[in-house]
């Protein structure tokens, strides 16, 4: 098997777990706050296990700088999980993953207002043609505003918030240059303890009995296992092909909130899903490809001098 085939399975494996999250979150019965608390301990004891048996922490190559920002990329990716986890259960797997795939284009409008990078015309036109689709995914109607909108339209809100989270997560971790992105995750998950302890409702986990099970895979398989998986899978792929293998995650999540909870978008909801896949591929394949010594991006950074560095697609929205 070729570097590129091992690569393209080990993206689709990680992005068809990351498709089964929703089912881990729900399945845990536990408020969000504690299932992003538990996730962050044990994704932190899977990621520090594996770091620490590939001897990663010698020469580790963060600067006082290097990891502020990585500290400052965990509290935004901490709070994205908290809100996409509520987006979950205030509108559905299905409309929260679509509505969360509108990351890409926070990427483009921040870097533009940040940063100053270019916005160009055909970048305003996809980010409106992405736009329209969300108005379509979300089934939100003006008569929904009027009338209070209750809960879904507070979901929807909180999957757009994590998606700017996301977006900001982006554009300060693609600052991060020659530490490897496991590392970078690993302080991130770390970051995620001491933030989140305050919030943890441990009473609340008093009854959770079999339902640990979820909570220790969402560390161990959606943040461990999936984050080596698609790392390693980066370092051998082209930014074009891992853009496309990153909506196996929305296709998965949307086929398992149909099979596990009989939720399915509706007609007018469907036609909005390729118009948001369209205008992300669009934007994530029109940005120049990155030279080895360029900066990566979210939740990762730059690999070590041994290891070839490949950018990390902030598109990719890995939840």
């Amino acid at each position: 098997m070729t570097s590129q085939n091992t690569g393209t399975a080990q993206l689709t494996t990680a992005m068809v777990l990351s498709g089964t999250l929703g089912v881990f979150v729900m399945e845990s019965g536990a408020p969000p706050f504690d299932v992003v608390f538990f996730r962050v301990l044990f994704g932190a004891l899977a990621l520090g296990a594996y770091v620490v048996a590939r001897g990663w922490l010698r020469d580790h190559g963060f600067t006082p700088r290097t990891l502020a920002l990585a500290v400052l990329g965990g509290v935004f990716i901490v709070f994205n999980w908290v809100l996409l986890f509520q987006a979950y259960e205030n509108t559905s797997i299905s409309v929260a993953t679509a509505v969360y795939h509108t990351q890409p284009f926070y990427v483009v409008l921040l870097g533009a207002l940040l940063f100053r990078e270019r916005l160009t015309a055909a970048g305003v036109g996809w980010i409106a043609l992405a736009f329209a689709g969300l108005v379509l995914v979300s089934g939100v109607t003006p008569g929904d505003f009027t009338s209070g909108g209750g809960a879904y339209l507070t979901g929807i809100g909180q999957a757009l918030l994590a998606a700017l989270l996301y977006g900001l997560s982006t554009l300060v971790t693609k600052r991060i240059s020659g530490v490897r992105p496991h590392l970078v995750a690993l302080v991130q998950v770390l970051v995620g303890i001491p933030l989140l302890l305050p919030f943890a409702d441990f009473g609340a986990m008093s009854g959770t009995g079999w339902r640990w099970g979820w909570l220790a895979g969402l560390g161990l398989i959606h943040t461990g296992l999936m984050y080596v998986l698609m790392y390693a899978a980066y370092a051998k792929l082209p930014t074009s092909k891992i853009a496309v293998l990153a909506f196996v995650y929305p296709a998965v999540a949307m086929v398992m909130d149909w099979a596990v909870y009989g939720h399915h978008i509706g007609l007018v909801q469907a036609l909005g899903v390729p118009l948001i896949v369209t205008a992300s591929l669009k934007v994530t394949r029109a940005r120049p490809a990155r030279t080895p010594a360029a900066v990566p991006a979210p939740r990762t950074a730059a690999r070590a001098p041994q290891a070839a560095s490949r950018p990390a697609t902030p598109e990719a929205c890995e939840a």
